[in-house]
Protein backbone atom coordinates (compact mmCIF):
# COMPACT_ATOMS: atom_id res chain seq x y z
CA UNK A 1 0.00 0.00 0.00
CA UNK A 2 1.40 3.62 -0.71
CA UNK A 3 1.93 6.14 1.56
CA UNK A 4 -1.30 8.11 -0.41
CA UNK A 5 -3.37 5.38 0.11
CA UNK A 6 -2.73 5.30 3.56
CA UNK A 7 -3.94 8.83 4.05
CA UNK A 8 -0.04 10.14 4.61
CA UNK A 9 0.98 13.62 3.57
CA UNK A 10 2.65 13.68 -0.02
CA UNK A 11 3.74 16.73 -1.93
CA UNK A 12 1.88 19.49 -3.34
CA UNK A 13 0.78 19.85 -6.59
CA UNK A 14 3.58 22.14 -8.61
CA UNK A 15 0.88 24.72 -9.25
CA UNK A 16 -0.87 26.91 -7.19
CA UNK A 17 -4.02 25.16 -6.68
CA UNK A 18 -6.11 28.26 -7.52
CA UNK A 19 -10.14 27.72 -6.69
CA UNK A 20 -11.01 28.69 -10.11
CA UNK A 21 -9.79 29.60 -13.74
CA UNK A 22 -9.53 33.98 -13.02
CA UNK A 23 -10.83 34.43 -16.42
CA UNK A 24 -13.78 32.60 -15.47
CA UNK A 25 -14.54 34.71 -11.76
CA UNK A 26 -14.32 37.44 -13.84
CA UNK A 27 -16.89 36.30 -16.97
CA UNK A 28 -19.39 34.71 -14.32
CA UNK A 29 -19.52 37.55 -12.69
CA UNK A 30 -19.56 40.29 -15.03
CA UNK A 31 -22.34 37.85 -16.36
CA UNK A 32 -23.75 37.38 -13.61
CA UNK A 33 -23.84 41.61 -12.65
CA UNK A 34 -25.19 42.42 -16.41
CA UNK A 35 -28.55 39.71 -15.64
CA UNK A 36 -29.12 41.72 -12.77
CA UNK A 37 -28.87 44.56 -14.43
CA UNK A 38 -30.77 44.10 -17.20
CA UNK A 39 -33.64 42.50 -14.55
CA UNK A 40 -33.26 45.60 -12.55
CA UNK A 41 -31.78 48.24 -14.21
CA UNK A 42 -29.64 50.76 -12.36
CA UNK A 43 -27.28 53.44 -13.88
CA UNK A 44 -24.35 53.79 -12.64
CA UNK A 45 -22.35 56.31 -14.74
CA UNK A 46 -22.94 59.21 -17.73
CA UNK A 47 -8.17 49.57 -22.31
CA UNK A 48 -7.51 46.95 -20.45
CA UNK A 49 -6.90 44.69 -23.36
CA UNK A 50 -3.34 45.66 -24.51
CA UNK A 51 -2.22 45.21 -21.18
CA UNK A 52 -3.17 41.68 -21.36
CA UNK A 53 -1.46 40.70 -24.71
CA UNK A 54 1.79 42.55 -23.34
CA UNK A 55 1.67 40.53 -20.31
CA UNK A 56 0.97 37.29 -21.96
CA UNK A 57 3.51 38.25 -24.62
CA UNK A 58 6.25 38.57 -21.52
CA UNK A 59 5.24 35.35 -20.35
CA UNK A 60 5.94 33.58 -23.90
CA UNK A 61 9.00 35.66 -24.51
CA UNK A 62 10.14 34.23 -20.75
CA UNK A 63 8.95 31.03 -22.36
CA UNK A 64 6.59 30.16 -19.10
CA UNK A 65 3.93 28.66 -18.90
CA UNK A 66 0.70 31.14 -18.83
CA UNK A 67 -2.01 28.38 -17.42
CA UNK A 68 -2.21 27.93 -13.77
CA UNK A 69 -2.28 24.06 -14.19
CA UNK A 70 1.01 24.10 -15.06
CA UNK A 71 4.21 25.01 -13.59
CA UNK A 72 5.92 27.90 -13.37
CA UNK A 73 9.21 27.69 -15.00
CA UNK A 74 10.81 31.47 -14.28
CA UNK A 75 9.71 34.77 -12.97
CA UNK A 76 8.79 37.41 -15.63
CA UNK A 77 9.70 40.65 -14.87
CA UNK A 78 10.01 42.65 -18.42
CA UNK A 79 7.19 44.28 -20.03
CA UNK A 80 4.21 45.28 -17.98
CA UNK A 81 5.71 42.36 -14.97
CA UNK A 82 8.40 45.51 -14.71
CA UNK A 83 5.67 47.76 -13.10
CA UNK A 84 2.87 45.27 -11.83
CA UNK A 85 2.76 41.75 -10.66
CA UNK A 86 -0.33 41.06 -12.19
CA UNK A 87 -1.12 42.40 -15.14
CA UNK A 88 -3.13 40.05 -16.15
CA UNK A 89 -5.24 40.33 -13.77
CA UNK A 90 -5.19 44.19 -13.67
CA UNK A 91 -6.24 44.09 -17.29
CA UNK A 92 -9.16 41.61 -16.28
CA UNK A 93 -10.32 44.08 -14.02
CA UNK A 94 -10.30 47.21 -16.24
CA UNK A 95 -12.11 45.38 -19.11
CA UNK A 96 -14.57 44.68 -16.50
CA UNK A 97 -14.94 47.88 -15.11
CA UNK A 98 -14.94 49.29 -18.76
CA UNK A 99 -17.66 47.01 -19.92
CA UNK A 100 -19.74 47.76 -16.56
CA UNK A 101 -19.21 51.51 -17.24
CA UNK A 102 -20.06 51.32 -21.24
CA UNK A 103 -23.08 49.30 -19.99
CA UNK A 104 -23.95 51.46 -17.36
CA UNK A 105 -24.93 48.20 -14.91
CA UNK A 106 -24.91 49.32 -11.54
CA UNK A 107 -24.81 45.61 -9.89
CA UNK A 108 -22.02 44.25 -12.15
CA UNK A 109 -20.03 47.62 -10.46
CA UNK A 110 -21.23 46.72 -6.65
CA UNK A 111 -20.00 42.87 -7.72
CA UNK A 112 -16.77 43.76 -8.33
CA UNK A 113 -15.17 44.50 -4.76
CA UNK A 114 -16.41 40.65 -4.39
CA UNK A 115 -14.52 39.71 -7.86
CA UNK A 116 -11.46 41.57 -6.51
CA UNK A 117 -11.70 39.44 -2.75
CA UNK A 118 -12.26 36.32 -4.61
CA UNK A 119 -9.09 37.07 -6.89
CA UNK A 120 -7.13 38.11 -4.04
CA UNK A 121 -7.48 35.37 -1.21
CA UNK A 122 -8.59 32.55 -4.38
CA UNK A 123 -6.24 33.26 -6.68
CA UNK A 124 -3.34 35.64 -6.23
CA UNK A 125 -2.52 34.66 -2.87
CA UNK A 126 -2.33 31.11 -3.49
CA UNK A 127 0.23 32.07 -6.63
CA UNK A 128 2.40 34.35 -4.19
CA UNK A 129 2.71 31.38 -1.90
CA UNK A 130 3.29 28.88 -4.53
CA UNK A 131 5.58 31.08 -6.34
CA UNK A 132 7.41 32.08 -2.92
CA UNK A 133 7.66 28.39 -2.23
CA UNK A 134 9.30 27.31 -5.75
CA UNK A 135 11.48 29.84 -6.21
CA UNK A 136 12.72 31.63 -2.70
CA UNK A 137 14.58 34.65 -2.06
CA UNK A 138 14.45 35.35 -6.40
CA UNK A 139 10.58 35.43 -6.12
CA UNK A 140 10.77 37.35 -2.58
CA UNK A 141 13.25 40.02 -4.09
CA UNK A 142 10.53 40.65 -7.03
CA UNK A 143 8.07 40.92 -4.59
CA UNK A 144 9.50 43.73 -2.55
CA UNK A 145 10.30 45.20 -5.85
CA UNK A 146 6.81 45.40 -7.69
CA UNK A 147 3.81 46.40 -6.42
CA UNK A 148 1.03 43.54 -6.86
CA UNK A 149 -1.56 46.21 -8.57
CA UNK A 150 0.26 49.53 -9.28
Amino acid sequence: MSDETRGVPHDPPDNPSVVAPPPLIYAGTLAAGLLMNRLYPAAFLPRGLSLMLLGRRAMRRAGTNISLTKPATKIVTEGPYHFTRNPLYLSLTLVYGGITALRNALWAALLLPGVLYVMRRGVIEREEHYLERKFGDEYLRYKRQVRRWL
